[in-house]
C-alpha cells in the first residue's frame, strides 16, 4: 500500500515540477534568443532525459552483484527509451488534444526542425541496431561505432543551433503564453519584465525538482515490480522506461495544449536523438549489445514507429489520428513481448 501512495505523491511532484520547468525554460529562451526548436529540441530534451540516462549508468557502474542482469537492465533502458517515446510518449501527446483539435485535427511543429530530429534519429538507431550483429572482439569496430554515434550527435546540435536565427527571423522564436510563476512572488504589478536571476531561479527548482520526483517515481517503481516478479529485461524495456519518460509526456502534453506545438513535439524528438546516439554509445562500448527477441522486437517497433511520424508529417503537421497509431504499435510491442 505505502508503495502506491509513494508512486502518486511522486507522480504530484513532477507534475508540479513539470509546470515549473517548461514555463521557466520558455522565458529563457525568449531571453536568450533562440528558436523553439533548440529549447524544445536540445535543452528540454537533455534535461528530461537525465533520469532515464541514469539508470543506464548506475546498473553498469553501481548495479547488483549480478553482472548479467545489469547488462540486461542497461540495455533495455537504453534501448526501451526510444521504444516508449516514438509510441506510447506521442499517442499521449495527440490523445491530450483530441477533445480540442478533434481527430482529424493537426499537430504542427515546425516542419523543417522536426524532419531534421527524425531523420538523425533514423540514422543513428540504425547505426546502433547494426552494431548489435558486430563482433565484441576486436574491440576497435565497437569503439569506432560508438564515436560515428557521438559525432552524429554533436552534428544534430550544431545543426539545429545553426537553423535557430533564421526560424527566429520567421517568426519560429520562443513565446510564452503565460506569465513566469515566480515572477508573482517578487511583482505585485500585473504587468512586469522578468529578470534572468528569477528565470534562472525557477528553471533550477523545477528541474530540481524534475529529477527528484523522477528517481522517487522510478524506485517506487522498480519496488513495485520486483514485488510482482518481473524479469530483469522485461522491466528494463516496459517499465523502467514508463517512469524515466515520464518528464518528457508531462512538459509535451503541457506545451501541446497551450498550442507550443514545436515546443511539446521538439521535447520528445530531441530526446529521441539523445537517446538514440548517447546512450547506445554507451552501451555499445560497456556491455556485450547482443540481440535477443525481446531487444529486436523493440528496435523494429521503435523504427516502424519513428518511420511512420517521419511519412506524416506534411506542411500543416501532423494529423492527431496518425500520432494515435502510434499507440497501437506499442500494443503489438507488448501482445509480442508478453506473449
Amino acid at each position: 500500500m505505502f508503495l502506491w501512495v509513494e508512486l502518486c505523491i511522486m507522480l504530484i511532484i513532477i507534475l508540479i515540477s513539470a509546470q515549473l520547468f517548461s514555463n521557466a525554460l520558455e522565458y529563457f529562451g525568449e531571453k536568450i534568443g533562440m528558436s523553439n526548436g533548440v529549447i524544445g529540441s536540445i535543452f528540454a530534451a537533455v534535461s528530461t532525459a537525465l533520469p532515464e540516462t541514469s539508470v543506464p549508468l548506475l546498473a553498469i557502474f553501481a548495479g547488483t552483484p549480478n553482472k548479467m542482469i545489469n547488462e540486461e537492465i542497461s540495455v533495455g533502458a537504453i534501448l526501451g527509451a526510444p521504444l516508449m517515446l516514438s509510441t506510447l510518449s506521442t499517442f499521449i501527446m495527440a490523445a491530450s488534444v483530441i477533445k480540442k483539435r478533434g481527430i482529424f485535427g493537426k499537430i504542427s511543429p515546425e516542419k523543417t526542425g522536426l524532419i531534421r530530429d527524425l531523420n538523425f534519429f533514423l540514422f543513428a538507431f540504425f547505426i546502433a541496431a547494426l552494431a548489435m550483429f558486430v563482433p565484441l572482439h576486436p574491440i576497435y569496430f565497437r569503439v569506432g561505432i560508438s564515436i560515428l554515434l557521438i559525432i552524429t550527435y554533436f552534428t544534430y546540435i550544431y545543426f539545429t543551433f545553426k537553423a535557430s536565427n533564421k526560424l527566429v527571423e520567421n517568426g519560429h522564436g520562443v513565446n510564452p503564453t503565460e506569465p513566469l510563476f515566480f515572477s508573482k512572488l517578487f511583482y505585485s504589478k500585473k504587468v512586469y519584465e522578468p529578470n534572468v536571476v528569477i528565470i534562472a531561479t525557477q528553471l533550477l527548482i523545477g528541474l530540481i525538482l524534475l529529477l527528484f520526483g523522477a528517481k522517487g517515481f522510478i524506485d517506487a517503481t522498480l519496488d513495485v515490480s520486483h514485488a510482482l516478479g518481473i524479469s530483469a529485461l522485461l522491466l528494463s524495456l516496459l517499465v523502467i522506461p514508463f517512469a524515466t519518460e515520464l518528464p518528457e509526456k508531462v512538459n509535451s502534453i503541457l506545451w501541446v495544449r497551450k498550442n507550443q506545438d514545436t515546443l511539446g513535439f521538439g521535447n520528445i524528438t530531441g530526446a529521441m536523438v539523445f537517446q538514440g546516439t548517447l546512450l547506445p554509445a554507451l552501451g555499445i562500448l560497456l556491455t556485450p549489445w547482443q540481440p535477443s527477441k525481446i531487444v529486436l522486437t523493440g528496435v523494429f517497433i521503435t523504427f516502424i514507429a519513428a518511420a511512420w511520424i517521419r511519412l506524416n508529417i506534411s506542411t500543416k503537421g501532423i494529423s492527431v489520428w496518425a500520432l494515435l497509431i502510434n499507440g497501437i504499435f506499442y500494443l503489438i510491442y507488448l501482445r509480442l513481448v508478453l506473449g
